[in-house]
């Protein structure tokens, strides 16, 4: 594992990635860079890599990196386990939440504080930021006192995404079909609360099959995947464009993108 000067890289710089599953290759050479700042939106097909890649960022150990590398804030991931990974300012944000019954969110949500700063939280400190976070993203304080997930709608489970999210304050933020499964009124929920973490410091990643959300979160940069590759790269307007054309137009353009 080498360590460069995060000055002179982008948050996030992946090169020339290969990750196999089980043996199948499913990201094929895959380059990517995104700054701090910035968000920027990866949108492709089922099957594409998509979640594949939200996974290997975060070190899932199902997915092996047979080429290319990762690197976050000038260091290279190889052999970091997701607990690392997440106390250095990196977060996944799930397609499909787990519900854990009995677990509060306020106990979750400390629990996973204590894990990413390596020490303990202050009661008094807690409550004030959970409280802060609530109301800056329009969710009742009762909302900590429910079970994680546990019968939830889907727009709930979103919800909580955002406000683990908030709580967390990662560098870098992956947000895995945060869209999936929401009606319209849940869709601008939480793309507002997405827009309200927006900041400088901040780096965000939404993967996305449809353009909807992006008619409520304008990313800066836009990728377009296509078989473990990025087929091509552009500003906001191409998400129109692969809305109008579908998937099946970007099918021939494949090859190294720049980003």
């Amino acid at each position: 594992m080498t360590k460069e000067s995060p000055m002179t890289h982008p948050l996030l710089a992946v090169e020339d990635l290969h990750v196999a599953v089980e043996g199948k290759e499913i990201l094929k050479g895959l380059a990517l860079a995104v700054n701090a700042g910035e968000v920027h939106a990866l949108m492709g097909p089922n099957g594409s890599g998509k979640s594949t890649l939200s996974f290997c960022l975060m070190g899932h150990p199902k997915y092996a990196v047979t080429a290319g590398r990762i690197r976050y804030r000038g260091e290279e991931l190889d052999g970091l386990s997701p607990d690392a990974r997440a106390k250095r300012g990196m977060f996944l944000a799930f397609q499909y939440p787990t519900a854990i019954p009995g677990v509060t969110i306020a106990n979750f949500l400390r629990a996973a504080l204590r894990g990413v700063r390596g020490g303990d939280v202050p009661v008094k400190e807690f409550r004030q930021t959970v409280k802060t976070h609530l109301k800056a993203l329009g969710i009742p304080d009762a909302f900590v006192n429910r079970y994680v997930n546990d019968g939830f709608s889907g727009g709930e489970k979103k919800r909580l995404e955002i406000l683990q999210m908030a709580v967390l304050n990662p560098a870098l933020a992956v947000l895995d079909e945060t869209d999936s499964g929401l009606d319209i009124d849940a869709l601008k929920t939480v793309a507002a609360g997405i827009n309200a973490l927006r900041t400088p410091e901040r780096g965000i990643l939404l993967i996305t099959h449809y353009q909807r959300l992006l008619n409520y979160i304008r990313p800066d940069r836009v990728h377009v995947m296509v078989d473990g590759r990025i087929a091509r790269s552009g500003g906001a307007e191409l998400a129109l464009e692969l809305e109008a054309k579908g998937y099946e137009g970007f099918k021939p353009a494949i090859e190294p993108a720049s980003v």
